[in-house]
């Protein structure tokens, strides 16, 4: 027997229902982008590696899909050059291209190639997915989907605003409740000026990025290893444990920084977002100065959601970068994005049950097949339901009522239609509510009215 074919690891397939709820994700996300003014692109999944090499780290680098070069891509080297060059080596002259890690890089790539055409602000989404070379895990794929947006060409708060209203909006929408947290690199650079360890910003931020999952002595242990000295570890303790109200902590933090003015920027912009949020929000916001965000080119407002009633890790994240696309030789363009993580989302509304039942309910309503003359009778009434709106199927092939029934049930079709000899006579249908298992004579026009009306 042959074998059974498979998938690579760290990839899924997606069913019917799977992908209906997908969609629903997908939806509603771009329906609230598009209130606030957003529009979506597209990039290629495969950018020239000289684009993505170098953007995310030695670390990252490593976990870049690479693509070999059609044709001969070992034209012009010998067997004892092959033999001879590292890994790395290799791949840099068998490879010109790569998969996309993330959607920011390109999407900075995409701003630079096309910056004459653009409308400066310039607010984009996209929603496609991305793919790195990781070790598969749960909760961790090699192919996954994100859901960014961004706008670039603006230094103005008031997009920080309006990115946390999308948040908030879009839970809102889902049903689920959620904790919104926000921070500023800049009161985190301030944090490590007034402690004296300055130049060891991007180690003091990893290691309090990581005091959910570890807990605090770990990482006081870290920032030990990273050479943070003694004092300097024992002035971070306060900030860290730091209580109460955002206006409570914005005051203490402000006494903190006094002689930084970095930090003391950061706290001001911290305290125009949330002063501009009050009141507007269905959710949380809090502030959370050991929210560090891994990326280190964010320079001012950083954000993370967390649901409140499902343990999972971050749902959404995102920030403000100044010079993203300096990278491309286009310095000084500042921008602030968010990202949905779909598949967690995904599984927060599994565990939590609230698919809408029309988002996942494909079918509303089945015609059932008993022959020719009765399907021909059906064909103009299922166009009619269609025109109407309602999704509709004729069941193609004529076999037993049974297995027709059957097939319903296994969609969960609520509406089954039926018409014999009698029917036709009347110029009537039969429709079968198959939760409730009623069942009716009526007109089409009664058939279409009575489905419009509960679907």
């Amino acid at each position: 027997m042959a074998q059974k074919p498979s998938i690579p690891k760290g990839t899924r397939d997606f069913g019917p229902m799977e992908m209906a709820k997908r969609n629903y994700i997908f939806n509603t996300i771009k329906d609230v982008y598009a209130l606030y003014g957003f529009q979506q692109i597209e990039t290629p999944a495969m950018e020239n590696l000289s684009t993505l090499m170098g953007k995310y780290g030695e670390e990252g680098d490593k976990l870049l899909f690479k693509i070999l070069n059609s044709g001969d891509f070992l034209h012009g080297m010998t067997a004892e050059e092959v033999a001879e060059t590292s890994t790395l080596k290799l791949a840099a002259k068998f490879c010109e291209k790569g998969l996309r890690y993330d959607l920011t890089v390109p999407f900075a790539r995409y701003v630079v190639q096309h910056r004459e055409e653009l409308q400066m602000p310039f607010k984009r989404y996209q929603i496609q997915p991305v793919w790195r070379a990781d070790r598969p895990q749960k909760g961790r794929y090699r192919e996954f989907y994100q859901c960014d947006a961004d706008v670039v060409g603006s230094d103005s708060l008031l997009n920080e605003v309006e990115l946390m209203q999308i948040v908030d909006t879009v839970f809102t929408k889902f049903g689920v409740r959620v904790q919104i947290k926000i921070n500023n690199r800049k009161i985190l650079t301030g944090i490590a000026e007034v402690i004296g360890e300055a130049e060891k910003i991007v180690d003091i931020t990893v290691a309090i990025d990581k005091l959910d999952k570890i807990g605090l002595d770990a990482v006081n242990d870290e920032l030990r290893k990273d050479g943070i000295s003694e004092e300097a570890i024992e002035k971070l303790q306060p900030i860290i444990k730091l209580e109460g109200t955002n206006d409570d902590k914005l005051n203490v933090i402000r006494e903190v920084l006094a002689t930084s003015e970095t930090g003391l920027k950061g706290v001001e912009e911290t305290q125009f977002i949330l002063d501009s949020l009050k009141g507007s929000l269905n959710n949380e916001i809090q502030l959370d100065l050991t929210l560090a965000r891994g990326l280190n080119y964010y320079t001012g407002a950083i954000f993370e959601v967390k649901a409140l009633d499902v343990q999972i890790g971050s749902i959404t994240g995102g920030g403000r970068y100044d010079n993203l696309t300096g990278i491309f030789g286009m310095p000084g363009l500042s921008g602030v994005g968010i990202s949905f993580g779909a598949d967690r989302i995904y599984d927060v509304l599994n565990q939590l049950d609230l698919y809408p039942k029309e988002a996942v309910n494909t079918t509303q309503l089945l015609f059932i097949n008993f022959g020719e003359k009765e399907t021909a009778y059906c064909l103009p009434v299922a166009a009619s339901a269609r025109k109407a709106g309602i999704r509709t199927e004729v069941f193609p092939d004529s076999v037993k009522m049974k297995k027709q029934m059957s097939y319903a049930n296994a969609k969960h079709i609520p509406f089954v239609a039926l018409a014999g000899e009698n029917e036709i006579a009347e110029g009537k249908l039969t429709l079968k509510n198959m939760t409730t298992g009623e069942q009716s004579l009526v007109t089409p026009e009664e058939l279409i009215a009575a489905i419009s009306g509960t679907c």
